[in-house]
């Protein structure tokens, strides 16, 4: 029989499951809502209805070695629990306890930005070279430090939280209850909010149209769509995200001193408007010594990277 893995990702709206082999290549799939409003119970039958919907379609030739979860944090991957997700609802869930009693097979509980590193580092971008920092753009920021080879923990587990670096000290507020973090300042969430209130000062631009005169609609892909069409406001808050993610990342060469960084998550579909400065202004930003050497990459896994993270916590 040939071995396969269960990756799920968790995540505040859906839940996506998938079945895949020792090359992370994903066989079958289930995606649910989480209905996370319902309750804990309630998110946890959704998680083993869609790991059992998986199961069904597998071929008699597979035999399942383990099931992962990469679940937001913090949570405890020796302990497999996860301590807190407030887009969940979660206290002190032991995930890892509850789907062992549940399917009788390995199962391991990682933080889901650090699981996509690890897909990344394994499977995408990083090509299994040595160091490697992944980093996700989107809603927050998030990260998986890879060193040596391995994922980084740290002591308890709370390692790679890159989006809640102190980049400027009384800066806008997070929701880590911090000021100034580097998510608030150059995340996808942190560019709309830059666009919506500068929209509602009276700075012209040509964004409301986009929206329909909708300004919480703006987010960062329609400042992106409006910076190409050559809007001064767009390119302006565009600019600024890039230059704090400069010093964000030419701030971890330094400590790090990786041979690659990996950025995903939804501001990394901007493309070039975003990689071309920012490999050129990390330069500036990192000691010469290690900047000289270090890559730049786009992730290149999109929407499986958590499935396919998942799936490595119990890949041998």
């Amino acid at each position: 029989m040939r071995a396969c893995y269960i990756g799920v990702d968790l995540g505040g709206t859906k839940i996506a499951t998938g079945a895949g082999d020792q090359t992370g290549a994903i066989l079958v799939r289930d995606v649910r809502p989480t209905e996370a409003h319902k309750g804990t119970e309630a998110t946890i039958n959704n998680i083993k209805a869609s790991i059992r919907q998986v199961l069904e379609q597998l071929g008699p030739d597979l035999q399942v070695c383990g099931i992962g979860v990469g679940s937001p944090g913090p949570l405890s991957v020796s302990e497999g629990v996860v301590y807190s997700a407030p887009n969940l609802g979660w206290d002190h869930v032991p995930i890892r306890q509850i789907l062992k009693d549940e399917f009788g097979v390995r199962v391991e509980v990682g933080n889901d930005a650090n699981v996509a590193g690890l897909a990344e580092w394994r499977f995408g971008a990083g090509e299994q070279c040595r160091n490697m920092i992944y980093v996700t753009v989107s809603t927050g920021i998030g990260g998986g430090i890879i060193v040596d080879g391995k994922l980084l923990l740290g002591s308890h587990d709370f390692a790679g939280e890159i989006g809640h670096m102190i980049m400027v000290e009384n800066g806008p507020l997070c929701g880590c209850g911090r000021r100034g973090c580097f998510e608030t300042l150059a995340s996808g969430t942190a560019i709309a909010r830059r666009a919506q209130e500068a929209v509602r000062l009276g700075v012209p631009t040509a964004m409301l149209e986009l929206v329909d005169g909708d300004i919480d609609r703006i987010d960062s892909a329609v400042v992106a769509r409006a910076d190409a069409a050559g809007d001064a406001l767009a390119s302006e808050i565009l600019d600024e995200a890039i230059r704090y993610l400069s010093i964000g990342l030419g701030n971890l060469v330094t400590i790090f001193n990786p041979d690659r960084i990996v950025i995903g998550g939804g501001v990394s579909n901007i493309g070039d408007r975003l990689f071309r400065p920012l490999r050129r202004m990390i330069l500036s930003r990192a000691m010469r010594e290690s900047v000289s050497r270090v890559e730049i990459h786009r992730a290149k896994l999109g929407s499986d990277v958590g499935v396919v993270g998942a799936m490595c916590l119990v890949m041998d």
